[in-house]
């Protein structure tokens, strides 16, 4: 007699369960739909206000940005156009020569989140993977959160058009190169300086830049923030798009 009350117990509880979706199928609710996240990607969590973006469109004449001013400009621009314009942008750049500036030093302590309201990094710290639990940690930056200010994914190694190289000026720690008689920085983002072959960057009007791989795919160390100098400060050679990060400041 208990196997039959225990049989009868299970054959109602379902009943039960296929009223209930039959009647939230009804009023066009459905039964509760459970979203997985994929492999790898960050915790899930509320949105956040957009702090962080890649440039959708360059400043269109090559390496030279107006200096630091000019691409903090730029940033504070596409920011105001997609309502985000109510706190303080800078580029993420760093310069070089006397008084050189560190990339890091121009943006907010974090944590960092896209244009969608995704965790792309917890702090300066840990994007730059200052210690090794930070290094081993990594960032979620790529072709899935590295979004431009309007929410879009910008072209990477794979896609139709390939964006994915960005101007920063910096070493792999967010910090100026040192002095070593090379351009990094396209003349602290002033020089156009058209290509020559031979490369020739002590001396010559063409300079160059560090450049990013915001994918992280490509060359020999496609880091998010330092992967590569430039052949030049033109269009063409800073991959035809002249893009670079930007980092709300506060």
């Amino acid at each position: 007699m208990k196997t039959v009350g225990w049989v009868a117990g299970v054959f109602g509880a379902a009943a039960l369960v296929s009223a209930y979706v039959a009647l939230a199928q009804r009023a066009g609710e459905g039964p509760p739909q459970v979203e997985l996240a994929p492999p790898g990607a960050p915790p899930q969590e509320p949105p956040y206000p957009m702090n962080f973006f890649i440039t959708s469109v360059g400043i269109g004449d090559g390496g030279n940005l107006g200096g630091l001013a000019g691409a903090d400009a730029h940033c504070q621009k596409l920011a105001t156009a997609v309502g985000r314009g109510n706190i303080t942008w800078h580029a993420y750049l760093s310069t070089q020569g006397p008084g050189a500036i560190n990339a890091r030093d121009r943006i907010g302590k974090g944590p960092f989140y896209n244009a969608k309201g995704q965790r792309v990094g917890d702090s300066v710290e840990q994007i730059h993977g200052d210690t090794l639990e930070d290094a081993r940690r990594g960032v979620a930056f790529g072709r899935v959160y590295s979004l431009n200010e309007k929410g879009e994914q910008v072209g990477g190694i794979g896609d139709p058009v390939v964006k994915h190289n960005l101007m920063t000026g910096t070493n792999f720690d967010g910090r100026a190169f040192p002095e070593d008689g090379e351009d990094h920085t396209c003349a602290n983002y002033t020089n156009n300086g058209t290509r020559e072959t031979p490369p020739q960057i002590n001396g010559s009007r063409k300079g160059s830049v560090q450049l990013a791989h915001f994918d992280k795919q490509g060359g020999a160390t496609p880091q998010w923030n330092s992967s590569h100098p430039s052949v030049g400060c033109d269009n063409r050679s800073l991959g035809g798009w002249g893009l670079f990060y930007c980092f709300a400041a506060d």
